[in-house]
């Protein structure tokens, strides 16, 4: 675990302590604005492909979702587990504070009169827009919140399930089939959720609630996992850049295991990188 070293320059000690804040602020940051404006607009459009039309369907909170994945790797990397999971937690409680000053809004007067229809006030009504906003944020915070202590049971269940399995060994096996596993679980219940509980995804006339919501997960899934693909670069980079700018060694600051570091080199040397801890 990272810790203050007085045995640091002041100077190399202050700038460890402001890139912590600067990502610890993007992830938080990213995570409360997914939240809010998560399900409030659907992106909807098409690719073709060797001359077959498929249709891509992702809500526009999904699109700074790998922003927060490459925040806590750079902490994790950096700074060790333990503060990636103060992050981490803190990114819960401000989610329970969002939505507390949403209710607490909502329940002090002048309370509109609320339709049945809906469950909204009048379109006319001047705190339509909050009470639109309210519900949709309610819905996606408690769909993101559930989907993700889900997918993490799944994750670390399969990861170590296949660490069994493979006596230790190839931990790239155990942590690809991990991933991919628990965000196929997480987009399911992201979709599933939204669908039942927020009633934010619109069946268009012609289309059945089992085509769109199919659609829905199947690009979700598939923009996090190239999202995952595409970030190892930037991270690898950045680890490298800014484990020099911190005077950091992450290996060996943070007791990286040698299986683990040692398959790491063979990525960073596949990426012709140099290596961070050089």
């Amino acid at each position: 675990m990272y810790t203050h070293d007085p045995n640091v320059d002041t100077k190399i000690n202050n700038r460890r302590e402001i890139v912590f804040i600067v990502l610890a602020g993007f992830f938080l940051g990213t995570l409360a604005m997914l939240n809010i404006l998560g399900i409030s607009r659907y992106i909807h459009f098409e690719i073709n492909i060797l001359g077959l039309t498929l249709p891509v369907m992702v809500f526009v909170g999904i699109l700074p979702y790998p922003i927060t994945f490459l925040c806590t790797d750079f902490i994790s990397e950096l700074y060790g587990k333990h503060r990636a999971n103060v992050v981490v937690w803190t990114g819960l409680i401000l989610n329970l504070w969002v939505l507390f000053i949403l209710w607490i809004g909502g329940m002090l007067p002048p309370v509109p009169v609320i339709l049945d229809a809906t469950g909204l006030p009048a379109v006319d009504d001047p705190s339509h827009a909050f009470f639109y906003i309210r519900k949709l944020t309610f819905g996606a915070t408690a769909a993101s919140m559930i989907a993700y202590l889900t997918a993490q049971f799944v994750d670390v269940h399969i990861f170590h399930f296949l660490k069994k399995l493979t006596k230790g060994k190839h931990l790239w096996l155990r942590n690809n089939a991990s991933t991919l596993t628990s965000q196929l679980v997480d987009s399911v219940a992201v979709v599933l959720i939204t669908y039942f509980y927020t009633q934010a995804i619109r069946i268009p006339e012609g289309k059945t609630a089992t085509q769109i919501l199919m659609t829905f997960i199947i690009s979700s899934y598939v923009f996090k996992m190239v999202a995952a693909l595409l970030d190892t670069i930037p991270f690898y980079i950045g680890v490298r850049i800014l484990s020099k700018y911190l005077h950091l060694d992450p290996m060996a600051e943070h007791g990286l295991s040698e299986e683990k570091y040692a398959e790491k080199k063979v990525l960073v040397n596949e990426l012709k990188l140099p290596n961070v801890s050089d």
